[in-house]
């Protein structure tokens, strides 16, 4: 378990790894090993037991799947963090990013370029037209009142992940407004940026996916740049 994942050269394509994160006690202690003291400490931090495992799990999960993709045993691979403490590597392709939701993670990697993914559990969300209010934009807005009823709470996970996506892949943490920029979001029409407040060449720069499956309960979008090849759905040990 604490070796690296065979994971294959990525060769172009987008690889988008699937996990669950709640694991036997054998393997969080296993993955516990492989962090570095930093994260350890990190671990340490969290109050609840099911948090702090899950952390570990995650941690230790995207450690074995960089070691794949970099030939190096996972408590090699060394992180370095950008201005919004978003972690990469010193120096060395693959870009990557991580999302979780409950025990729910998702892991995405691309040889150039950036790369962002979200995903959040599908559950009633009785404050999404406040959210939205607050963080959509007006066009945004619009777009979620015209839905059904029934749809808007999925309409509004959709949108969500996707600016989250976005956001995380540009690495622009919170200094970038939610509402300075449109995408998709009716059931109907394909995940796109469709406009974004300081420029207009940029939304023809990116490409978003959805990632959701009903099956398992959550809505994930994907954000990685147009150029990227194409993607390659996992799931990880």
């Amino acid at each position: 378990m604490t070796g690296p994942v065979a994971t294959g050269a990525l060769d172009g394509e987008v690889h988008v790894w699937r996990a669950t994160l709640d694991r036997g006690r054998d393997v969080v202690e296993e993955l516990h090993g492989l962090l570095s003291s930093d994260e350890r400490a990190r671990a340490a931090r969290f109050r609840f037991r099911r948090d702090r495992d899950r952390y570990v799990v995650g941690r230790g999960l995207l450690r074995r799947l960089l070691a794949g993709y970099l030939g190096i045993d996972p408590g090699a691979v060394a992180f370095r963090y950008g201005a919004h403490d978003k972690p990469e590597l010193d120096g060395t392709a693959p870009a990557f990013n991580v999302s979780h939701s409950g025990p729910v993670a998702l892991f995405a990697f691309v040889n150039a370029g950036e790369i962002g993914v979200d995903v959040e559990l599908e559950r009633e969300q009785p404050d999404h037209e406040q959210i939205a209010e607050r963080f959509f934009s007006p066009a945004e807005r619009d777009a979620l009142r015209a839905l059904p009823a029934a749809l808007r709470s999925h309409g509004f996970l959709a949108c969500w992940t996707r600016k989250e996506a976005f956001v995380k892949a540009r690495g622009d943490g919170l200094s970038l407004a939610l509402d300075s920029f449109d995408v998709s979001l009716e059931p109907d029409a394909p995940p796109a940026l469709l406009r974004t407040a300081w420029s207009r060449d940029e939304a023809r720069r990116w490409r978003l996916v959805d990632l959701s499956d009903p099956a398992c309960g959550y809505v994930a979008s994907l954000a990685v740049h147009s150029g990227a090849g194409p993607l390659v759905s996992r799931e990880a040990p």
